[in-house]
């Protein structure tokens, strides 16, 4: 019997070739190929990235690490990631999101599985700052849909992929200790030190098989990859993007958003690699159990993101680029409030959980919002202003690595610390500001795309 409802509808394009409309039972259009193999490499990244995290509490008691190791495990972790995201903007730019996202990950496989060979506190730390290499996929990610996305659904398009995406960092929080200890450990008899390494060593695995399919699944933009393109004229030679770095450098409102999504992307990051550790000494569980509490934060990315881009464009369709920029203010602030608020639920679990997952709303709905914001700062060199805020990311983390790393700092303290901090950078989006002739484009692009949408969606004439 056939379906009565027909195949799924096409994404609907503007004449730009950016799709108006966002339909996730699309796998054939270029636009919704590029959406739905972005957010899930990124989810593959993010899951091998954060992947040791939860089960640092083997790895701890089997190489005796101390607090302030583990402290430099969790920085550099994020370190590397702020110069790797600094260089894969202006690499997409340049070739274009599909040949760096398929390098990316084949080479940043290679790190993952090298930590389930790591023997020691030095060659693990030496893995976990090259594993960071593979945080600068959200880049990649954000561009794919910039470019393949139309204004009106651009900042909802950047926060799902995004968003889910970073659904990885809560998955991973339960999966790999069930991986560990259900499946190699409890199924194939594996020990303890065997256990953890074969989990990591399968998600390195699984990371180099996407690379490859992304390759042949993607293109670079809704008429096609970046090399025929210029080869047709179409687009500029790939030396026209020589100056694009310099120029986003340039423009302050970059390093704005730079240290925002630090105070929002860099904790979610902080936390992701603290919150199973958090639970299990502070809360006296064991591994699994810290892992699905800690979860509980990483999860909300299925949607938690997503609305924050969504009303990113509902509040840009009301009123223009300011009401982004507003809605980018109250996000965070009420982020960092909730955070001060976590921090005080030590020892009282039925306070400690419902609190958790109202920061982690408000934290990744910040995320959203800043990239609802970030496509309208310069279409001009997108790759690297996506590239120099999604830095400010790892930056914020290293930053906030340094409150967890002492023995003299309770954690509940640095998270009330890092809640202050977060609640006055909310003020510095008032610095961002467009010039009256750019809310006009905004604006007309806005309407534009809008109108494309719905005459696609109108019946057509018999």
């Amino acid at each position: 019997m056939s379906d009565p409802a027909g195949p799924p509808l096409p994404a609907a394009a503007a004449p730009s070739g950016k799709a108006t409309r966002i339909n996730l039972l699309d796998f054939k259009s270029p636009q919704m190929r590029a959406f739905h193999m972005s957010w899930f490499a990124f989810f593959l990244c993010f899951f091998a990235w954060f992947g040791i995290a939860p089960l640092m509490k083997a790895v701890r008691a089997e190489m005796s690490l101390t607090p302030d190791q583990i402290g430099w495990l969790i920085i550099g972790s994020v370190s590397v990631t702020v110069f790797a995201r600094l260089a894969i903007g202006w690499l997409c730019d340049r070739v274009g999101p599909r040949l760096c996202y398929t390098w990316l990950l084949v080479l940043g496989s290679l790190p993952v599985m090298g930590v389930g060979f790591a023997q020691d506190f030095e060659t693990l730390l030496i893995f976990r700052l090259a594993i960071g290499a593979i945080g600068a996929s959200f880049v990649i990610t954000q561009y794919h849909t910039s470019v393949m996305f139309a204004p009106n659904v651009v900042g909802t398009a950047n926060a799902t992929t995004a968003g889910w995406g970073n659904l990885g960092g809560g998955v991973t929080q339960f999966a790999m200790p069930f991986v560990m200890t259900t499946v190699f450990v409890g199924a194939f008899g594996f020990s303890d030190y065997w256990g953890w390494r074969a989990s990591m060593i399968a998600a390195g695995a699984v990371c180099f098989l996407t690379g490859i399919a992304y390759y042949f699944l993607t293109q670079d933009t809704p008429e096609g990859n970046l090399k025929p393109l210029r080869a047709e004229g179409k687009l500029p030679p790939a030396n026209s993007t020589n100056g694009t770095f310099l120029e986003a450098c340039r423009d302050p409102r970059v390093w704005v958003l730079f240290v925002i999504y630090g105070a929002c992307f860099g904790v979610e990051l902080t936390i992701n690699n603290v919150a199973a550790l958090h639970f299990a000494d502070n809360f006296d569980m064991n591994m699994a159990t810290a892992g699905l509490a800690a979860a509980a934060f990483g999860l909300m990315n299925l949607f938690a993101r997503s609305l924050g881009g969504y009303f990113g464009d509902v509040f840009g369709g009301r009123s223009g680029l300011k009401g982004r920029v507003l809605w980018l203010f109250a996000a965070l602030f009420a982020e960092g409030l909730a955070l001060m608020l976590f921090s005080q639920t030590t020892g009282a679990l039925v306070l400690a959980i419902p609190a958790l997952i109202v920061f982690s709303l408000f934290t990744q709905m910040s995320e959203g919002a800043t990239f609802s914001v970030v496509p309208f700062i310069n279409k001009k060199c997108l790759g690297s202003v996506a590239g120099i805020v999604g830095a400010g990311g790892n930056a914020g983390a290293v930053a906030a690595g340094f409150l967890f790393k002492t023995e003299t700092t309770w954690w509940p303290t640095a998270f009330l610390i890092l809640g202050g901090i977060v609640t006055g950078v909310s003020f510095l989006a008032f610095l961002v500001r467009f010039a009256p002739e750019a809310e006009t484009a905004a604006r007309t692009e806005f309407e534009h795309a809008r109108g494309e949408r719905v005459g696609d969606l109108l019946p057509s004439a018999a």
